[in-house]
């Protein structure tokens, strides 16, 4: 398996200043194909955008509304970054902004099999760094069968309609195709055939069921992720509820992006990153909220270690928290005789 040595290359966090006119962020790095905004500083809806769907249609992760095409939001995604136009959501004067990126690739020649309904009209695939972004033709039809280009099965997944009112599907793997998640929302797991029709995703598609918050009628966006050495990873531990000791979670490079939510519990979501101010982890912005950033009452949220990360809020005893995780640096590189850590050296 090969293994990603510069993180860096593939996802990056961006923080800025706005402005409040036309401004071209840079120091991202690459040429992103998925870009999530939110205001540290104010109330205000996430803004999220891929060159999928196109630079100017808008989504929020706050929100069910369909995508709306915002000429002010971003307005290109550049190579080095992207640029922001004036509205408040994306350069409001003064806020601190935050900016998570991912970087696409192929966009032709995705791979199908005699299973696919669905081939996606517009996409970007990285199987280097293990991401998709695909649109697509929803038709609540149980069982379709969408092309993701992977290569590999899917281990998270967010689907949402972009044409019409739809919750946000989540598939994670440490739950399984029986049992879908709302990143708009609060809840709990939910045993729900109609998300993914209780069928595991596979190396070429994703099978959907017929619910409109993973394959409603019309057009709908999906972002698919697979795990990969020393870059993401993509798990769940079970909560202790001890305050400011919780579990060790081992991810193997010390993490730079978590979004984490207990599956079991009524809690919100949230993500926290190694590039906002405090010590470790002491930031958070909860996706499924307009509110602006957090900071912790007491400690951090998590301390990000060499090899994964340490819990320090408050978790549930007996919860399953899943997350999401995104490398800073690989615990070990593809230069490294007989898997010596990097942070070793």
């Amino acid at each position: 398996m090969a293994i990603i040595d510069k993180p860096s290359n593939y996802f990056n966090t961006k923080l800025y200043t706005g402005t409040g006119s036309s401004n071209a962020v840079t120091g991202v790095n690459f040429l992103p194909a998925f870009t999530w905004i939110k205001s540290r500083t104010t109330y205000s809806d996430h803004i999220l955008t891929d060159v999928a769907r196109g630079v100017t249609k808008t989504l929020h992760t706050n929100s069910t509304a369909a995508q709306t095409t915002e000429a002010q939001d971003l307005k290109s995604f550049d190579s080095d970054g992207f640029t922001v136009g004036t509205n408040n959501n994306v350069n409001k004067s003064s806020d601190n902004m935050v900016a998570w990126n991912w970087k696409g690739g192929t966009t032709s020649g995705i791979a199908t099999n005699g299973s696919t309904t669905i081939t996606p009209s517009a996409y970007s695939f990285d199987q280097t760094a293990g991401f998709s972004v695909l649109a697509f033709t929803g038709n609540q039809t149980s069982g379709a069968k969408l092309a993701h280009g992977l290569g590999v099965k899917p281990d998270w997944i967010i689907c949402k309609s972009s044409a019409g009112v739809s919750a946000w599907g989540v598939y994670h793997k440490s739950l399984g195709a029986t049992y879908a998640m709302l990143l708009n929302a609060t809840g709990a797991k939910d045993d729900d055939a109609s998300a993914w029709n209780d069928v595991e995703p596979d190396a070429v598609n994703i099978t959907l069921g017929s619910s409109i918050n993973t394959n409603k009628t019309g057009t709908c966006v999906a972002y698919a992720f697979s795990e990969k050495q020393g870059y993401s990873k993509f798990g769940s531990w079970i909560g202790n509820g001890t305050a400011n000791n919780g579990a060790f979670v081992y991810t193997g490079f010390k993490p730079a992006y978590l979004l984490v939510k207990s599956a079991d519990g009524i809690t919100e979501w949230f993500i926290t990153d190694d590039k906002r101010p405090g010590y470790n982890a002491n930031y958070r912005i909860n996706p499924n909220i307009m509110d602006a950033e957090a900071t912790a009452a007491s400690a951090n949220y998590c301390d990000l270690l060499s090899n994964g990360f340490k819990v320090r809020y408050t978790d549930v005893a007996g919860e399953e928290q899943i997350y999401m995780a995104f490398a800073e640096n690989p615990f070990v590189t593809s230069t490294d005789n007989n898997s010596i850590p990097t942070t070793a050296r």
